[in-house]
């Protein structure tokens, strides 16, 4: 199933950006385990709508509903299934694009795909309104990586090129009020995962975050370590001289493989970057088409949208490492 991730510690999503509700079922969580509640709301605070001047005014509240797996407040061994309800919609303000695809979202391919049947509002499973219950899963693999001393930290490296806050605000704001929009990087970084997690050939920590961190709609591109930049380098550049430490543990001076070696982590922290593209929805006028008359038209995307969608998304990819680390740690234990 596409919608599923994960073999140890394992979890599917379900709904849609303006369905009922959204969800996520998680399997290989530890018997025992007293999820951090309080923990786990301030993580969704930060990817929850309506939070800033620059992100979409749909305001939705994103506390989870565990309605399976818990006992008393710990895990009994049992799938555990949480849900976030949404209240927030306004599905007519996508009525149009049943017949007019958004320029650069999925509204085109998911009409090749499913037809009439498909659910347009919001985006349906399309949206990233789908992060939410990725962030619960990953929130919980958080807490129990912490337990284990690794942690997973994101920020903003960049958007729209700029680096300095008052470019940035100031690019922002023109977006803003253009209608346009605008994308960015994400950097993550992972201490404390030990050596020998992950597999060579497909089961590498660099193809299980990848295929995690793709999850997220907006990411167009990922890189570990020095990235493409390894591309221009010599082998004597590129190559992360080995040493001994004070502890005798073997680390690297440099951390150009960003923290992975065939696929399988070397003991230095995980290094990698996102690259989030702009958001699709765009008031301003745009070239598509009409599917049902067949013809050229013009589109302005109504409704509520993020004019950066970066500003939302770093725990997101947080949640998307922890996932892959937490499934992979596991996965070397049984």
């Amino acid at each position: 199933m596409s919608n599923s991730f994960g073999s140890r510690f394992r979890f599917t999503i379900f709904g849609q950006s303006h369905a009922p509700a959204i969800g996520v079922t998680i399997e290989g969580l530890p018997a025992g385990f007293v999820p951090d509640m309080e923990k786990l709301g301030a993580f969704l605070a930060r990817r929850a709508p309506g939070s800033g001047k620059y992100t979409t005014t749909r305001k939705e509240a994103d506390v989870p509903e565990f309605v399976s797996g818990l006992v008393d407040g710990h895990t009994c061994g049992a799938p555990v299934t949480a849900i976030i309800r949404n209240t927030n919609t306004r599905s007519g303000d996508y009525e149009n694009l049943i017949r007019v695809p958004r320029p650069g979202h999925a509204d085109f391919a998911a009409a090749v795909k499913y037809g009439p049947n498909r659910d347009v509002a919001g985006g349906g499973q399309f949206s990233g309104r789908l992060t939410a219950p990725l962030c619960i899963a990953g929130g919980l693999a958080l807490q129990l990586l912490e337990e284990e001393g690794i942690s997973v930290t994101g920020r903003i490296l960049s958007i729209g090129g700029e680096t300095e806050p008052a470019a940035i605000e100031k690019l922002l704001a023109d977006v803003k009020e253009k209608g346009d929009s605008v994308g960015g990087v994400i950097q993550c970084v992972c201490e404390g995962v030990p050596a020998g997690v992950g597999e060579p050939m497909f089961g590498g920590v660099e193809n299980r975050i990848a295929q995690a961190v793709f999850a997220i709609p907006a990411v167009k591109g990922v890189e570990f370590g020095a990235g493409f930049q390894a591309a221009a380098m010599r082998g004597s550049q590129n190559n992360d001289p080995f040493y001994f430490d004070e502890l005798g543990v073997v680390r690297t001076r440099t951390n150009n493989h960003g923290g992975a070696l065939g696929g399988i982590t070397s003991g230095m922290p995980v290094v990698f970057r996102a690259a989030f593209k702009p958001t699709p929805s765009i008031a301003m006028e745009q070239d598509s088409v009409d599917l049902t008359a067949h013809e050229n038209v013009k589109l302005s995307v109504q409704g509520r949208h993020d004019p950066c969608i970066v500003l939302r998304a770093v725990p997101c990819v947080e949640a998307a490492a922890a996932a892959a680390i937490y499934d992979l740690l596991l996965e070397g234990r049984y």
